[in-house]
This record gives structure tokens, sequence and C-alpha cells, in this order.
């Protein structure tokens, strides 16, 4: 079967298709999955770069999306031609993580679903949503659950409801889209006014280019009227952190949820005290947080947003594609 697998000492141009070993028929409590889709992460880019280490020859890929294709004895949940989709966090299935690296996340500690095929164990996965296509699915391990998590926060916000994402990467649609169908009002930002049309396209109340307005949040604060927002989605970290407290409520929210500007830096943290505002750190989910996800998106008429879909011998475009910045949305492999 084709995989897709680390090459010491990372890059873009190492990326191939290989052959390998056909993984055999399922153990007790695992199930075969025929994987036939993915999405790119920032995560799966730092692991193709080497700037997450891992070991050589690492399957990579942290979503995966497929069929069941046979089931090992004491599997109860699935069964043959069950649509599955994978976990970010395999061993945390409810309550608090267990741990805060990625030992245990596929496409980085383990194996993950650049592969035609996998066994795994059962709990690795949960079912998809009705009627979504597998690249559609493979969207929501990683950038949905994530939004959803920080999305979760504006059920407890009366009675503005003011949302702010920054960008228009999978996480950031993904938050948009999630926050209106909560009702919310929702405020992007984007170095592309093409961009920003388009997020009003899809419900964005207003639109911010920080190229042209590098103080950003003036622009956000005018909005609102000198009140500020009451949630952030922060995805850029250190570099724009500033301005996302400089645009939220005083003792309003900030999730923050990526670090495209860098894993260090500064906090202003007299300034986040004194707005006494919270910021709150959100890697992906839980198992449970998951199911929880899916059983909404049943109910609603929410669809990703993707940007471009690549067979997966075409990975290292699909790569070149997310370091272009130029998408807007998730996006996939398809296999």
């Amino acid at each position: 079967m084709n995989v897709v697998r680390y090459k010491a000492p990372g890059g873009i141009e190492r990326l191939g298709v290989v052959r390998t070993d056909d993984p055999g028929a399922p153990g007790p409590n695992e199930i075969r999955v025929r994987i036939h889709g993915s999405s790119l992460n920032g995560h799966d880019y730092n692991v193709a770069l080497g700037i997450l280490p891992v070991g050589e020859g690492r399957v990579l890929m942290s979503d995966g999306a497929g069929e069941v294709e046979a089931v090992g004895s004491d599997v109860t949940e699935f069964a043959f031609g069950d649509h599955v989709v994978s976990t970010f966090f395999p061993d945390w299935q409810r309550g608090d993580a267990p741990r805060a690296t990625f030992a245990r996340t596929p496409g980085d500690g383990i194996d993950g679903y650049a592969a035609e095929v996998v066994v795994r164990p059962a709990n690795f996965f949960t079912r998809m949503p009705q009627n979504w296509n597998f690249m559609e699915a493979a969207t929501l391990p990683t950038a949905g659950l994530t939004a959803w998590r920080a999305i979760e926060i504006v059920d407890k916000l009366e009675p503005h409801r003011d949302v702010l994402v920054l960008g228009t990467g999978g996480v950031s649609i993904f938050a948009l889209q999630f926050a209106k169908s909560r009702g919310a009002r929702v405020i992007v930002t984007s170095s592309s006014d093409e961009k920003l049309e388009r997020a009003r396209a899809i419900g964005a109340d207003f639109g911010v280019n920080y190229r042209l307005h590098q103080d950003w949040s003036s622009k956000v604060m005018e909005w609102t009227g000198g009140r500020g927002v009451d949630l952030v989605v922060e995805t850029g970290g250190p570099g724009t952190l500033p301005e996302s407290m400089k645009a939220t409520r005083i003792g309003g929210d900030i999730v923050l949820v990526g670090v495209l500007t860098g894993i260090q830096g500064q906090i202003p943290t007299a300034a986040l005290m004194g707005r006494q505002q919270t910021l709150h750190g959100i890697t992906v989910g839980s198992t449970d947080q998951q199911k929880q996800m899916i059983d909404a998106l049943d109910t609603m008429s929410l669809r990703p947003v993707t940007d471009s879909c690549f067979p997966l011998n075409e990975i290292r475009d699909a790569f070149r594609l997310q370091e272009s910045k130029k998408h807007f949305g998730k996006i996939c492999l398809s296999y």
C-alpha cells in the first residue's frame, strides 16, 4: 500500500509516496480502516519541515477519515462499512487532558493517516457526521474541534456576543461558522481584501485588512462603538496577542489556539491584568468533545469550507499551497 513518511532532516521536497506492507487484519479491540481523506494543519506542516522532531519514517498527517473494512474481537461500537474519522488525542477520551505533549498524536508521536489503510484501536475513531463526505469529515479532528471548543465560550456571553477571529485558515473559518450558528456578530482579519469579501459571503459582519491597518485593534474598537469584542479566537500568538488584547472588551475572553507568529514571546501582563481579561489556552479536544460536536453538526446545515483537494501523491503541492498562505479554509488530501 502507499504511505507518506517523514524523511530527515525534513522539508516539503523530501516528501513522497512510498510502498509498504499492508497492515493486515485487526486484532482484539482494533479496526481496519480504508482511509479516503485527510486535511492539512499547521501541526502537519511543522512535522513535515522538521520543526517538530519526529522519528525517521514517521507516517504523516494527524487527521484521517475512511471506511471500516474489518473489526477485531470485542469491538462493539463499529461494524464493517461504517464511516469513521480519527481523533487528535486518541488517549484523551473525556475530562482533563492526560498529558501536555504530542507523544500519542497521530502523525507526530505515532504514525498518522497519510496511508491507504490503517489498523488502530477502535477508540482512535468516532463516527463521521451524517451525509458528509470523507474529505469534509477529515477537516474536523484538528481544526473543527479546536474551533468548536473556542466558540463554546460564546454560549456564556450575554447580551453582545461579538467575536473576533484572526485570519482565514481552517480553524478561523470554522470559528466564524460556529460563532454565526450561535447568533454572534463576527469580525475577521486578513491581509487580503479578496479573502475578507469571501469571509463576508459566508457570514462575517466586518473585516479588517491588517496589512493596511497595522493597528487593526482600533478598527475593531471603532466598529464595536469603543467597547471591544467579547471573545477573540487568537491564532497568531505572540505577534498578534497585544493587538487582540486591545481589541477585547474589559473582562473579555481571548482563546489562544495557534502560534503562527512564533512559539515564544512576551505577553503584556499588566494590560491583561488591568483589563481583567481571561486568556485561555486550547489544544484541540477530547473524544467526548468530538462526539458532541458531531452530534451538533448532524442537526446543522453547516459544511466546512475547503480551498483545494489534492491526491495523496501530490502532497508536496498541497503543502506548498499551505506554505503560500493563499488558501481560504481547509486544504484536503483524497486517497
